[in-house]
């Protein structure tokens, strides 16, 4: 089997963020570097090129396919923020009513910027994610 193409890497978050073109997307970035870190007590890596991550668990599906990932973090990416937040939002609906303008991916919370929620929700959201995690896959500090 392939490996999971999102490993972690030696990149600096800090320095990542830190080139981000757009002030809007930077700062919201360093609102959410502080945030996670706040919630989680984790300090962030790299995984891949774009993802801020927090935390690390070690997955194994019925289908025997396995592999590492963030336990929670977020991307700047260029159209929107992207937040992981696995394993998804299915048992979220009466936080996400309460957030702001969003969407919805598989496992991908999108916000155009901060200013468009409520980051007390983000910060819900966060912790609830990663509880929910917790309560499926062995997480580990980062």
């Amino acid at each position: 089997m392939a490996d999971n193409k999102t490993q972690v890497t030696e990149i600096s978050p800090a320095a990542f963020i830190a080139g981000i073109d757009h002030p809007t997307r930077r700062a919201d970035a360093e609102t959410l570097d502080a945030l996670f870190r706040d919630i989680t007590g984790w300090q962030p890596r790299m995984w891949g090129p774009t993802i801020i991550g927090y935390g690390a668990y070690h997955y194994t599906y019925d289908s025997g396919r396995e592999g590492d990932m963030c336990a929670t973090g977020f991307s700047p990416r260029k159209a929107n923020l992207s937040l992981y937040i696995m394993p998804g939002y299915q048992d979220f609906g009466h936080i996400l009513d309460r957030l702001g303008k969003h969407k919805l991916g598989k496992a991908c919370l999108y916000i155009n910027k901060l200013a468009d929620v409520d980051i007390d929700v983000v910060a819900e959201i966060i912790q609830a994610g990663l509880d929910d995690l917790g309560a499926r896959w062995p997480v580990k500090p980062s």
